[in-house]
């Protein structure tokens, strides 16, 4: 069973762990060099707990501890309880869940690792919002695509916003990092899939003509908000696909065009 810690000081150093949770530059540096990250309210701890993730501490309110206290009884690792004002004070925003805790990271696989055994995967490019990262994951796991790789300069999927939104998917669908890019992409070409890239670009064929559900293996690439795919990646694909638009609208989120996008190439049922 966990030991139970009331903390009355802002500073004390056993909280380093939830300071300052809004500085997202410190925390793109600090989380993986230190092998750690968060996880903000009851569902996405139990789905990281439940994911293996090891935990290495809690940061509770009170009235949270009765609702955790299952997960606390399992737990070899100390609980913090707070006060709100003071879990405001230590992380610089208002924890309206009321639960965080640090987990231990886990190795990722490798590229190669998640193609030999995958059918459908995610390419994210330069993706750096965090919250399309999240909403990204989310709808992954949802619509059925098996993996997800990432340009190096992608952001973090374990940083405490993108686990938020996605609500726990990150954990559910394995990703890795590609080491160069857009070189990277000829390992993806080599394991077997058709390179997919997603643009509002007139010239792309429509979903429903590509018919991705009739290819074997696919990769189907994203670019950042706004931007989209760079040049290079576009010039790297084997397609270019688009969805269809409609009252004058040119393109639709990154997010909830992944998400469109995911359904016609997993489920096999083109979006018209």
């Amino acid at each position: 069973m966990a030991e139970l810690i009331t903390i009355e000081d802002p500073d004390d150093p056993r909280l380093h762990d939830y300071t300052g949770l809004t500085d997202v530059e410190l925390r793109r540096r600090r989380e993986p060099a230190e092998g750690l990250f968060i996880a903000e309210g009851e569902k996405v701890i139990r789905r990281a707990r439940s994911a293996g993730y090891e935990t290495r501490s809690m940061l509770l309110t009170a009235k949270w501890v009765d609702v955790m206290r299952d997960v606390i009884d399992e737990l070899p690792a100390p609980v913090y309880v707070v006060t709100p004002d003071l879990a405001e004070q230590v992380t610089g925003y208002h924890v309206h869940r009321g639960a965080l805790a640090s987990l231990r990271r886990k190795p990722l696989p490798t590229a190669d690792e998640l193609l030999a055994t995958t059918r459908r995967v995610v390419i994210m490019e330069s993706v750096n919002d965090h919250t399309n990262i999240g909403a990204i994951f989310r709808s992954a796991a949802a619509l059925g695509m098996d993996a997800v790789l990432l340009s190096p300069d992608c952001a973090d999927p374990l940083y405490r916003r993108s686990v938020k939104v996605s609500m726990g998917a990150v954990f559910s669908v394995p990703y890795a990092r590609l080491d160069t890019w857009p070189r990277g992409l000829e390992s993806v070409r080599e394991a077997g899939f058709t390179l997919l890239a997603l643009t509002p670009d007139e010239r792309a064929k429509t979903l429903e003509e590509t018919a991705p559900h009739t290819k074997e293996r696919v990769a189907l690439m994203l670019g950042a908000e706004g931007s989209g795919l760079t040049g290079r990646a576009l010039a790297a694909a084997d397609e270019w696909v688009r969805i269809p638009m409609a009252h004058g609208v040119d393109s639709l989120n990154v997010g909830a065009a992944a998400a469109v996008a995911f359904y016609a190439v997993a489920t096999g049922r083109p979006q018209s």
